[in-house]
């Protein structure tokens, strides 16, 4: 048993006990209440599910294992000699053991990544199978499902495994699909974008770091904005689309590969991760619609009005849940001030950011007028050279691996079961409140 596996084993037992004590003490208890709307708005805010890594909160912003993303970035560790954002490597190893790891915890978890990180040949002959038009998304799940032929959880299933012992099986299928993942997505990207001309990996890069290489950008700040876009990326609670889709078919006992296919297939909706690659085309089209170059605040927000007034959204401002700037958004700000502050599609952004907030308010319909991740993370990208906007939620899917992988070995190690809400009919609705 390696040592990151030996010390998550460690943690299994008195984890098992604190919750199951907890539910003999306190599950008759009552947490919220359901409205009848709630059942017609995607259960919006209907507390559900149990996710153990994150909590989204609507004034605070997302926090891992209780730290925010300030706190993060102080306190994770990153590259040696000068690296300032932290590496993924912390992340996962908090959202995973839940403490915050040293240098050597980081490195050994890397180097471990770094040993599982051969793709089997077939892989990218399934791939190469799809026309170079599929959109990346799609060759990415496509890859993802020729990965399941190595799944250590079907095979010891088939053969038989007691239920206590679930996570461990499970535990080797999330890190090597999490090993694997950048080589993939790398392959498809130099695939579609580079006529075919792929780059090794280089097993002495970090994590993140390599998967900046393998992408061909070998410029250290891109290898640092990788390793904090992973970073903020990694989880986002349980009840998004894409972690709610992969806790959702992983409690049928179905392996890493299936339960993340499915997560990556909800991730790839304009309304999810898609936006990313929403706002960076909704932001060109109103550069050229403006006759180029830096467009003034004025003209920014005549163009906002005249998106609403068409019917459209303003791509990248409003979220579900946050109801403040999202804490990931400002920390995306803070690399581009850091690096690149007369860079003129982040001043773009800015005056965006200045104008959109309350246009969106003045409509009286917007409860968040605020910007999220995606608002950002296409100008940081492009800013480097990675200008393919169609390729952008590969890398938000390859970060969100980090936190539903760490969610679905928790979830066998505490033996959660099958989800399976109720539903019920308008007409039975209408029979209990009309009269």
């Amino acid at each position: 048993m390696d040592k990151i596996k030996e010390h998550f084993s460690s943690k299994v037992g008195e984890a098992q006990k604190d919750v199951k004590d907890f539910i003999s003490q306190h599950g008759d208890e009552v947490i919220g209440e359901i409205k009848v709307s709630q059942l017609y708005q995607g259960m919006r805010g209907m507390p559900a599910l149990i996710c153990e890594t994150s909590k989204l909160d609507p004034e605070e912003g997302i926090r891992f294992r209780g730290y925010s993303i300030p706190e993060l970035q102080e306190k994770l560790p990153s590259m040696p000699d000068g690296g300032k954002e932290p590496l993924p490597e912390g992340i996962f190893h908090l959202m995973l053991m839940n403490e915050i790891p040293g240098d050597d915890e980081v490195r050994r978890l890397s180097n471990n990544w770094a040993r599982r990180s051969i793709v089997p040949p077939h892989v990218f002959k399934v791939i190469d199978s799809l026309p170079k038009s599929a959109h990346p998304m799609t060759q990415f799940v496509a890859g993802i499902m020729a990965l399941r032929t190595e799944s250590e959880f079907a095979r010891a299933y088939r053969h038989g495994i007691h239920k206590s012992e679930y996570w461990m099986p499970t535990y080797e299928d999330a890190m090597n699909l999490i090993a694997r993942l950048p080589r993939v997505a790398a392959y498809i990207y130099r695939r579609v974008y580079h006529n075919g001309e792929h780059i090794e990996p280089d097993p002495k890069l970090d994590w993140a770091g390599n998967f900046a290489h393998m992408l061909g950008f070998d410029n250290d700040e891109f290898k640092e904005l990788m390793r904090l876009y992973m970073t903020i990326h990694s989880d986002h609670e349980g009840g998004n689309v894409s972690a709610h889709a992969v806790k959702l078919v992983g409690s049928a006992l179905s392996d890493s590969y299936l339960s993340f296919a499915a997560g990556m297939n909800g991730l790839a909706g304009p309304l999810h991760g898609l936006a990313n690659q929403e706002v960076i085309r909704w932001i060109l089209s109103m550069r050229d619609e403006l006759g180029g170059g830096l467009p003034s605040k004025e003209q920014i927000a005549n163009y906002c009005r005249k998106t609403l007034a068409d019917g459209k959204v303003i791509p990248g401002f409003g979220h579900a849940v946050l109801r403040k700037t999202d804490p990931r958004y400002e920390a995306q700000r803070k690399f581009a001030l850091d690096h690149m502050p007369h860079d003129e599609m982040f001043l773009i952004v800015s005056r965006i950011y200045e104008v959109v907030p309350d246009i969106l308010s003045a409509t009286g319909k917007v409860k968040n007028p605020w910007p999220n991740v995606d608002a950002h993370s296409g100008q940081l990208l492009m800013h480097y050279g990675l200008t393919e906007y169609d390729f952008y939620t590969v890398l938000f899917g390859v970060a969100r691996s980090l936190g539903t992988m760490a969610n679905m070995i928790w979830d066998r190690a505490l033996g959660l079961p099958i989800e399976r809400p109720g539903s019920t009919t308008t007409a039975l609705l209408k029979d209990q409140f009309g009269k």
